[in-house]
């Protein structure tokens, strides 16, 4: 197998980014619809630094672009310890502006992804809807389709995104939180966990290799790798010795997902890996443990174990502490946070992806973010009111209708409440990671996050 082979370049016939592998017979893969065959030099005599040149081909027609001359296509090879897909664009600070590239597309950072935990937004959404309000990252849940339908069921019917028909990046969770949520209905062995489904209380055994096996059949672009989730607090020897499985548990996703990447049958075969950072809000038990996983080389880290009960500002302090050791050319996510004023201190802690339940959970209870700070569309006052939910918003919702109509429809009880506020809330966070962008871009993120962090959190 080739090193991994990187190309960025325009010339008349195209305009493409993307990273490719190369096989030991010269066919490439790229991942933006198009695949090539090496036509010089050599493959023997190819080294790092060198180029190599394919004709570019169009997958769906096979037609080669332009004359057989000019589709002579030159790539620079990189080796595999050079091979990150994640670019720093720039920095304020410890904040950071970057590019995550995928399979399945290219994701600009910050990010909040969007859940879909059972492979829809609870909220009447589906994919198209989410194309719209600006969402990059699908995120479904393991432990959830794993139940319902099976990921064999999926597997069956091509994976997530042909499944739902959503066509960017999908990220699952394990299962683990899910799992480890369960407390008296689950048993922790070396090998795994044995709980109890909460649908039918039927037993159920899930360990790394079966975590990375329903993944690979969810055929999500980023896997997340298989961890204890503790609850804050938890004493210090536990979460010790708990850090230490989590990492040998971690050393069997990294295998069995090399060998099901390796299969003819595996639906995606460029699927990535994060680990998971543990220690509770212990620091010198989160930095061992983040330098212990960084050795392992995944395509990106995230931070675990946070919003299980501990305050914002002991968050914030292990943010910090864990910082310095996550590699800087790998993106960097908080699982599971969180609020608008959450995201802006994450970022200014140099996190780039973030999830949260909380914009369509919020939603469905009346409760919708603005640019002005938290409404309630409950209250009496805006029983007659015209305006829309935010006049700063151009979601769907606030186009077309107004504060009023939305109180009448939650009061009456009908559906499409739901979904008029949880598309508003998912536009409003969408929103919120492509202007923190923009103030990182355009070097003025330090009185963004000073005017915001105000705003955001405010009910009003």
């Amino acid at each position: 197998m080739l090193p991994f082979l990187f190309y960025e370049n325009r010339n008349k016939y195209t305009d493409l980014r993307f990273l490719a592998a190369a096989s030991s017979d010269g066919e490439i893969n790229g991942i933006s619809g198009f695949s090539g065959k090496i036509v010089a030099p050599e493959i023997g005599e190819v080294t790092e630094g060198g180029a190599v040149y394919f004709q570019l081909r169009d997958w769906g027609t096979g037609s080669i672009f332009g004359s057989r001359k000019n589709a002579l296509i030159k790539l620079i090879l990189k080796t595999k310890e050079d091979r990150s897909m994640f670019r720093l664009l720039c920095q304020e600070g410890t904040a950071r502006r970057g590019e995550f590239v995928t399979p399945h597309g290219v994701i600009q950072t910050p990010v909040f992804m969007n859940v879909g935990t059972a492979a829809a937004i609870r909220g009447g959404l589906g994919a198209m809807d989410l194309s719209v309000l600006g969402t990059q990252v699908l995120l479904c849940n393991t432990y959830h389709l794993h139940l319902r339908p099976g990921d064999d069921v999926v597997y069956a019917l091509g994976g997530l995104r042909e499944f739902t028909r959503w066509s960017g990046p999908v990220l699952t969770d394990s299962g683990g939180f899910q799992v480890f949520s369960l407390a008296g209905l689950r048993k922790i062995t070396e090998e795994g966990v044995t709980f109890a489904s909460h649908i039918d209380g039927r037993r159920i055994f899930m360990g790394p290799e079966e975590s990375m096996r329903i993944q690979s059949h969810l055929a999500s672009t980023v896997a997340m790798a298989f961890d204890e989730c503790i609850q804050n607090p938890a004493p210090y020897e536990y979460t010790r010795r708990s850090c230490d499985r989590t990492y040998r548990w971690l050393v069997r996703c990294k295998e069995e997902l090399d060998r099901l990447n390796g299969r003819e049958d595996t639906l995606n075969r460029k699927q990535m890996l994060f680990g998971i950072n543990q220690g509770s809000t212990y620091s010198d038990l989160r930095v061992a443990h983040m330098k212990q996983i960084a050795r392992l080389d995944l395509d990106g880290y995230a931070v675990g174990g946070l919003a299980v009960g501990e305050s914002a500002e002991e968050m914030y302090r292990v943010l910090e502490a864990v910082e310095p050791f996550m590699p800087a050319d790998r993106p960097r996510y908080l699982m599971g946070v969180g609020t608008p004023v959450n995201i802006l201190e994450s970022v200014a802690r140099g996190i780039d992806f973030f999830d949260c339940v909380m914009p369509s959970r919020n939603a469905r209870h009346g409760h919708l973010f603005t640019s002005r700070g938290i409404i309630n569309i409950a209250n009496q006052k805006y029983r007659t009111d015209p305006a829309p939910v935010d006049e700063a918003c151009g979601c769907p919702t606030c186009r077309d209708f107004s504060r009023a109509y939305l109180r009448h429809l939650m009061k009456a009880d009908e559906m499409l409440f739901f979904r008029l506020a949880v598309q508003h809330n998912l536009y409003f966070y969408n929103r919120l990671a492509a202007d923190i962008r923009a103030a990182l871009e355009e070097g003025r993120f330090r009185s963004f996050y000073a005017e915001k962090r105000e705003i955001y959190g405010k009910r009003i």
